[in-house]
């Protein structure tokens, strides 16, 4: 039986640690609690926790970011009088091993998606590892193209492809 999940977004300093935890465990670069604050203190709407119904256990969370960027020569199809688009970044997402499968790193991402669309974003961007499968399959089933291969992007040497969703 599929667990009933509950999603909300961050609300207190307290909603970090099950936070970090999670990412902690699953992603392969270290943050420093500077980092996860940089982005919960400004953009707490886009930090987006789930938990488990039953056992009120963190088991996802999806951490992002929206900020102005500047238009490059890729991005004509966009209001030529704009001079700027508002830029997405997803930056972590991590759901508990023992609850993968359920549609949850999906629906944290359309989350996060549909509040960064509601905010004004044009466009959103992330990393993948290369050799992460599963997440660059999610990505692209939501609609990401792979823009660019970044080398020896994360500190253990192992590519990256950065993702671009135009919204």
């Amino acid at each position: 039986m599929a667990p009933k999940i509950v999603f909300r977004t961050y609300q207190t300093e307290s909603d970090l640690d099950p936070a970090m935890k999670l990412i902690d465990q699953d992603l392969s670069e270290p943050y420093s609690i500077y980092t996860y604050r940089f982005f919960v203190q400004q953009w707490p709407e886009l930090c987006i926790l789930a938990y488990d119904e039953d056992t009120h256990e963190c088991i996802g969370v999806i951490i992002c970011k929206l900020h102005p960027h500047r238009r490059g020569c890729m991005d004509m199809h966009f209001d030529s009088d704009k001079m700027q688009l508002n830029r997405g970044y997803i930056g972590m997402i991590a759901v508990d091993k023992s609850y993968r499968n359920h549609g949850i790193g999906r629906s944290l991402v359309v989350r996060a998606l549909e509040t960064m669309q509601k905010m004004g974003a044009d466009e959103v961007i992330l990393e993948a590892e290369t050799n992460n499968q599963g997440a660059l399959a999610l990505y692209e089933r939501l609609g990401f193209i792979r823009e660019k291969r970044l080398f020896r992007y994360y500190l253990s040497g192992t590519d990256a492809y950065r993702l671009k969703l135009w919204l």
